[in-house]
């Protein structure tokens, strides 16, 4: 891949951790973010150098916007420019519309949506000077339906939507694609405490979907296969929507 890096936000664990292990077995250089999980991120350093691959680990909190600029404007200006980023890192804090706190609804648009420009905008004149790359974001199917107890969520990934829409055609004449995928229900920690025995009736295909389903289109969408992809929102979900 002549050391095509690859940035990964929340690659610690879930639908991050599996793009960063998918990429790296597809030739890619991965630079895996976290914020407050480094164990977790070391051992996803150990087990990709452990197969020969290459990553580093960075370490920043994607709501904190000068601190992502810092990072990030520091990291290539000495490692070069990516050749892929997947802004994946996100949290959820569910409750009913009602009772849903300030805190609650601040947390969830300040680290799923207000990342969107975080991490991408220090990264995009790099980008367009290059005049290639690919950039990946990822929704949910929240975003896409809505979901009840997820007001906060839902608005977030439906705002990560229209911000990947209208960045795409920015783009597209740098040759530089930018897609969206949206997951439905993954297991993940995420869902830990979600009531799968009313969600299992919602998915067609009749069971939950797994990380590394979704880290496979990543890795699609980052190739030279997917150059002619852009503007696309992508569902993995078992037939939900």
């Amino acid at each position: 891949m002549n050391e095509k890096k690859v940035l990964i936000t929340g690659a610690s664990r879930g639908i991050g951790r599996a793009a960063a292990l998918a990429a790296s077995d597809a030739g890619y250089s991965i630079t895996a973010h976290y914020n407050r999980g480094k164990e977790q991120a070391q051992s996803l350093e150990k087990e990709i150098l452990s197969k020969g691959g290459r990553i580093d680990l960075i370490q920043f909190d994607v709501s904190n916007r000068e601190e992502c600029r810092e990072k990030l404007e520091k990291y290539t200006a000495e490692n070069g420019v990516f050749w892929g980023i997947i802004c994946n890192a996100g949290v959820c804090a569910d409750n009913a519309f009602p009772a849903m706190s300030d805190d609650e609804w601040d947390l969830v648009m300040r680290t799923d949506l207000d990342s969107f420009f975080n991490v991408l905008h220090p990264l995009i004149m790099p980008l367009c000077r290059k005049k290639q790359g690919r950039i990946i974001t990822v929704s949910s199917v929240s975003g896409l339906m809505g979901n009840r107890g997820q007001v906060n969520y839902s608005a977030a990934k439906a705002g990560i939507i229209g911000a990947t829409k209208a960045l795409a055609v920015e783009l597209a004449s740098r040759s530089i694609t930018v897609n969206c995928i949206a997951p439905g229900v993954i297991e993940t920690a995420m869902i830990s405490e979600a009531p799968l025995d009313k969600i299992l009736p919602t998915i067609p295909m009749g069971r939950i979907g797994k990380a590394e389903e979704v880290a496979a289109l990543a890795v699609f969408l980052l190739s030279d296969s997917a150059a002619y992809i852009t503007r696309q929102v992508i569902s993995v979900n078992g037939g939900m929507y």
